[in-house]
Parts: structure tokens; sequence; C-alpha cells
């Protein structure tokens, strides 16, 4: 390993890579509603597999990556999280809510760090806190939205 590379953002904090396996892969399965026609050629995995398979991506980005790599993780949480507050994906809200909430606290965290983390997620952060607030109201249930 070399001496140059910046291993300060390991030591942020340990909840995203404790608490976003779960819900992140209840939020990548693949729901019954956009299932094609046809019936798959097999029957999709079962949460404790899509979770475990979550966490394994997570250990390797922690272990062997970097915080450019980690950075680009939390984005495409950032992305499933916010799809599913627009109502542009389906996907379990308490899911959503849960990773935004990591993430969130996550991003905050790095304008004590050097370097530029806290401003690349800049754009980020209001995305995440608009998800929030969303995904804490309650959804009409019923007939029309």
């Amino acid at each position: 390993m070399s001496g140059r590379r910046r291993l300060d953002w390991l030591g942020l904090t340990p909840e995203p890579e404790r608490e976003l396996p779960v819900p992140v892969a209840a939020l990548r399965a693949p729901s019954p509603a956009s299932s094609s026609p046809s019936p798959p050629p097999q029957a999709p995995a079962p949460a404790a597999e899509l979770a475990a398979a979550e966490r394994r991506r997570v250990e390797r980005l922690v272990l062997r990556g970097s915080r450019h790599g980690w950075l680009r993780y939390l984005a495409e949480v950032t992305e499933l999280v916010t799809s599913v507050a627009e109502g542009s994906r389906p996907g379990d809200r308490a899911a959503a809510l849960l990773a935004a909430e990591v993430v969130l606290d996550h991003h905050r965290m790095l304008i004590g760090l050097p370097g530029t983390g806290y401003g690349r997620t800049a754009a980020d952060r209001a995305a995440l806190e608009s998800a929030v607030r969303t995904l804490r109201t309650p959804t009409r249930t019923g007939g029309s939205r």
C-alpha cells in the first residue's frame, strides 16, 4: 500500500457499512410490478441473499476501495433513494428513508475531513434532505394520488 493513499475517510463513521446493506439490497431488488409478462427464467433471490451480496460489495469497497469509489457507491444509493422518494421507481419507502438518513449523516460529517468530499457531495446532500422530508410524509392509500 502506498504511503500516499488517503485513508482518513475510513475512520469517519462505521454506520454506513453496518446499516446500508439491508435497505440498499431491498431498494435494488426487482419489484414484482416491474416484471415482464412472461415468467422469469429463475426465481428472484431471497432478501437475505441480496443483503449478503450488498454486504460483500460494501466490504470490498471499505477494504480495497478508495474514497472516490466509496463516494461513488453512496451516490448510487442516493440515486436509488431519490428515485423512490420521487415515485419514479417502486421501492420500500422505509428502506429508502433509512438509507437516506445514513448517507445524509455521512455526507454531513465530511466537512471534518480534508479534501473535496464535502463540496463534492453538496448536491447529494440537498437531494437527500428533500428525499427525507418526502419519505417521512405519510402517503395516501387508496385510489388516486
